[in-house]
């Protein structure tokens, strides 16, 4: 870490005195505003024609530029027209920009370049960078949550880890649902190492057209990202806050008075004699649960001149886990920087750098601490740890507090990332780039056992060391040549012709000692023990992929684009190496025709449509090996023995990508000096040749029963839906409003072998039990077991029905004749958001709201069950526990043949309201400014994740998959919850 810092302050300390050495002739100041309302403008681009040196606007409209006496000053903003002003050796320079219908020409970034908004016929989200930094989340993808119709983002409680995304829905079982990443040019599967304060912009390309130009990894969406650059005068930046995060929508457990009650019931007899002794006993949930420290700080220089462009930033985010002893801290640096060598040629690089270390937590401690018992305390009087094995509790329940005191494993990660570049421009209108970029990452994930034995059922009495590391080395080279030119003012046309090349290698190590003394963790060293093992892994895929792309437009009313790309993998057979992914889109911009031109109702009205193809390489092509066991017999008896082998699992000749087809209809609008936005899209995205399990004969001697094949086809459509709303009152007072509801309906079109399920979710119950099935006709991984339609009340009415013979009151009833059934859908089909904005005068408001709807999730939390585990204070209240006392809620003998199988009890409802983020903030006056020598002060508070408003009764609605994500989604088995930050923070610019 201090390498990182003492290399980048070097960097940081030549860029700044190289720069300073450049100065104009002239420093212009002013303050640009609404020609109508006088309403200052933020983030008006300020430039000198004719060069490369620019601004923008601060939050008070305010600007300086250093620039030649003669030159000449532009000023663009989304939605004005553009004004050019010359300085004629003017110092101070006012602008008012007049109000334009120009939303249209906003520029979008696409795959390898980018397009006017007006030009795009496909369905592409930009949300820009500074909405992603106003909130405290560690990793850009969070921040997305309820910003953009379509995509599903599950969050976890855990500092550091990376969170879940989906775009239009899962479309695979066994292939990965994490779309495609492109950062400066450079595909990646994660960005947990990037800074939200690096990012200038985000586009999601969420249908077919835009994301096949990515062919192979496109199947999933893809999302670019483009880091920030540097822009006029050198500017040093400060941004940093520091606050502290409450776990939220924590269950309350039983006290031991009513944990002591339900185990008598359970056990039918006195278990503990006088419940009401043990008073309210331990509360482990809360035990282990805190309000925790979290901090970030951001520092940045940026800058350009005619020649080079340059944007330094260095970060620190740090943040304490909510459960004990959970730590986590990172640092980032990003350097940007190009140089115009000549008016024809362009180099630059991009290189972020980071690395952060965590200090882990056990494996199912939430789960734990839910099912503890609180008549055990955390320590005896004595100091030593309260056991379970004193109380009559089973055997399956622990003391959580000795299970984190002897945990002990530590994760580091570092990771360089970037890319150097080359432009060469030909003409006006033909142009050549390279791009070479890549990742060295290296993982170390460390644990340590030592000897202990803390109560009867938690001791080691071997102490062992172990070591896991990971080192990724990959790269990617690619070269486009771009033709951009316009026809007779009418036809624009734009050609795009492409190569890449990548490699992607990883090589992995586990090693592993026992008796090794513990003394630090600097003295943790292998050769300490004995019985040392070392086992080694590795993989290694190369690929070779030829695209192009063309845009036509025609007066900007009408579109037409059309891709298509080849990919090669070497992982894949010779049959299925290369695939083709090709594309199509048109739109139809209907405001600019000629018979619109004296209507005054639509300021934009756009029609387009697409069609497309993509891939999901991710798919492993050995998921099935034929497997022999040897075996001796002796046949016909004696001492003749023969060696024979059994064939244990089949496999099937090939196993290939699976290939997404999607088609959208969208429809864009505007009214109102487009102060009103509304668009829709309608679409239908299926998942063909995906993998899927064929079963097989037994007679075939095959122990699995099944073997993998693409063989299946799966459907996501539905609706997305966008509108927004900005204006102002008055000179002082400016406003805006963004939300955003999208629809999806996920199902299994067709599978080969026929309507054959495949059962998963075995983790959501006791012995593995499946909680999940997959099926033609259904959506993938809906829950699957006994729907219950009340609970038995006396012997006489379990006698009179024969559907259950084990069952006995306080029972679950099972409907539909004993029968499994679908028991709800772990896909949401409701995903929506709220983003609002005000500014008055000085203040500003941020308020953004999120939601799911109509999703179900499988608590499993309390049907993994194997004695006497706690139960919840809500299911204390509402069981039976004799006759008449509820319908609803079982008795408390959950892990009984009959109340321990899948049922609809523990399914419940999972959507959720979240107060997603709230801010406030107060931007020091101008006059202040002055006096301070500083461009601008920026001081507010922050809550994120203020409220969730739900029915669900476990951790956190928001649930991991785990394993194979389509099957095993919507299962909690003890979550960390979801945390409340509360922040104080400043932003300064000098």
């Amino acid at each position: 870490m201090k390498r990182i810092f003492t290399i980048s302050g070097l960097v940081l300390l030549c860029l700044f005195f190289t720069n300073a050495t450049w100065a104009q002739s002239l420093t212009v100041k002013g303050k640009v505003t609404d020609a109508i309302t006088g309403e200052t403008l933020v983030g008006v681009s300020v430039s000198v024609k004719g060069t490369s040196t620019g601004t923008q606007t601060d939050v008070n409209g305010a600007f300086s530029i250093n620039a030649p006496s003669n030159a000449t000053l532009a000023f663009s903003y989304i939605g004005y027209a553009t004004q050019e002003t010359a300085i004629n050796g003017q110092s101070t320079i006012n602008i008012k920009l007049q109000s334009q219908n120009n939303e249209l020409q906003q520029v979008v970034v696409i795959g390898y370049g980018t397009q006017k908004k007006v030009d795009v016929t496909g369905s592409v989200s930009t949300v820009k960078g500074s909405d992603l930094a106003s909130q405290p989340d560690p990793n850009p993808i969070s921040a997305l949550q309820g910003k953009v119709a379509g995509i599903q983002i599950v969050n976890s409680g855990t500092p550091g880890s990376s969170p879940q995304i989906t775009l239009r829905g899962v479309g695979t079982i066994f292939g990965s649902t994490t779309p495609l990443f492109v950062v400066d040019g450079v595909w990646y599967h994660d960005i947990s190492f990037l800074n939200s304060n690096d990012i200038e912009t985000m586009s999601v390309l969420k249908d077919a057209s835009s994301e096949a130009i990515y062919g192979l990894e496109a199947a999933n969406g893809v999302i670019i990202i483009t880091t920030k650059k540097g822009n006029g005068a050198p500017k040093v930046r400060y941004d940093a806050y520091v606050g502290f995060s409450t776990p939220t929508n924590v269950p309350v457990m039983a006290n031991a008075t009513q944990y002591a009650t339900m185990v008598n019931e359970v056990n039918g007899a006195p278990t503990f004699p006088n419940p009401s002794a043990f008073g309210t006993g331990t509360d482990w949930i809360h035990l282990i649960l805190h309000n925790a420290f979290t901090q970030n700080h951001n520092i940045g220089i940026a800058g350009s001149t005619d020649k080079t462009s340059y944007n330094f930033s260095a970060g620190y985010f740090q943040q304490d886990g909510n459960v004990s002893y959970n730590t986590y801290d990172r640092i980032t640096t990003h350097l940007y920087q190009d140089v115009k060598l000549s008016k024809f040629l362009k180099i630059g690089y991009t290189a972020i750098l980071e690395g952060d270390h965590s200090k882990d937590l056990p494996g199912g401690i939430m789960y734990k601490a839910y099912t503890a018992a609180p008549v055990v305390p955390v320590r005896y009087a004595d100091g030593t740890y309260g056991d379970p094995g004193d109380f009559p509790v089973g055997n399956q329940v622990s003391n959580p507090q000795v299970t984190l005191d002897y945990f002990n494993q530590t994760t580091q990660n570092y990771r360089f990332n970037g890319n150097a570049f080359a432009e060469l421009k030909f003409t006006d209108y033909l142009s050549f780039r390279t791009s070479f970029g890549g990742t060295f990452a290296h993982q170390e994930v460390q644990a340590y056992t030592p000897v202990y034995q803390a109560t009867q059922g938690q001791f080691n009495t071997i102490s062992e060391l172990s070591r896991n590391t990971v080192d990724d080395r990959d790269w990617i080279w690619e070269n486009t040549l771009t033709f951009d030119r316009t026809f007779a003012k009418d036809h624009h046309l734009t050609v795009l012709v492409g190569q890449s090349s990548q490699r992607y290698k990883e090589y992995s190590e586990d090693a592993t000692a026992q008796n090794v003394p513990d003394y630090t963790s600097g003295d943790l060293y292998f050769k300490l023990g004995n019985n040392p093992t070392l086992t080694d892994a590795g993989s290694l895929e190369t690929r070779e992929s030829y695209f192009g792309r063309v845009n036509y437009a025609f007066k900007d009313k009408y579109l037409l684009n059309a891709t298509v790309r080849r990919d090669a993998s070497s992982v894949y057979s010779d049959q299925y190496k290369w695939g083709t992914f090709p594309s199509v889109g048109a739109g139809w911009v209907i405001s600019n025709e000629d018979f619109m031109k004296n209507q005054h109702i639509f300021d934009n009205l756009k029609l387009r449509g697409s069609w497309g193809e993509a891939g999901n390489g991710s798919i492993t092509p050995n998921l099935a090996t034929l497997q022999n066991q040897q075996y001796i017999s002796n046949l016909g008896g004696g001492s003749n023995l023969q060696i024979g082998s059994g064939l244990t699992s089949l496999a099937p000749p090939v196993i290939y990508w699976e290939k997404s087809v999607g088609t959208d209809i969208g429809l864009e609008t505007g009214f109102l000096n487009n102060r009103l936005t509304f668009e829709a899209d309608y679409y239908i995205k299926k998942t063909e040749n995906a993998v899927f399990p064929v079963p097989i004969l037994g007679s075939l001697g095959a122990s699995s029963g099944t073997l993998t094949a693409n063989q299946a086809t799966f459907e996501n459509k539905g609706w997305e839906f966008t509108a927004g709303w900005k204006d102002h009152i008055g000179h002082d007072f400016s406003y805006s409003l963004n939300g955003n509801f999208s629809i999806n309906n996920n199902t299994v079109l067709s599978v080969l072998s026929g309507a054959i399920p495949l059962y998963g979710g075995g983790n959501g119950a006791s012995g593995g039990s499946f909680t999940t099935r997959t099926i033609v006709g259904q959506p993938i991984g809906e829950f699957y077991g006994y729907q219950v339609v009340g609970i038995f009340q006396t012997p006489a009415q379990v006698a009179a029905q024969t559907i259950q013979p084990n069952a006995q009151p306080g029972d679950v009833i099972y409907g539909n004749n004993g029968q499994k059934t679908n028991l709800g859908n772990p896909n949401p089909k409701y995903l929506y958001g709220l983003n609002t904005y005000f500014k008055y005068k000085s203040f500003d408001l941020e308020a953004d709201i999120s939601g799911v709807g109509k999703v179900s999730l499988y608590n499993a939390n309390e049907a993994i069950r194997y004695g006497d585990e706690n139960w919840t204070r809500d299911f204390y209240n509402n069981r039976w526990h004799g006759a008449g006392t509820s319908n609803t809620t079982p008795s408390a003998f959950l892990s009984d043949a009959v109340n321990g199988q899948p049922n609809s009890f523990y399914v419940q409802d999972g959507s959720y309201i979240r107060i997603r983020n709230l801010q406030i903030g107060y931007n020091l006056p101008p006059s202040a400014l002055q006096k301070l020598k500083i461009s601008n002060l920026r001081v507010y508070i922050s809550g994120q994740n203020l409220a969730t408003f739900t029915k669900y009764k476990g951790f956190n609605p928001e649930v991991l998959s785990t394993g194979t994500n389509g099957i095993n989604q919507g299962i909690d088995t003890g979550l960390v919850p979801i945390y409340a930050i509360f922040n104080l923070g400043v932003n300064v610019t000098f």
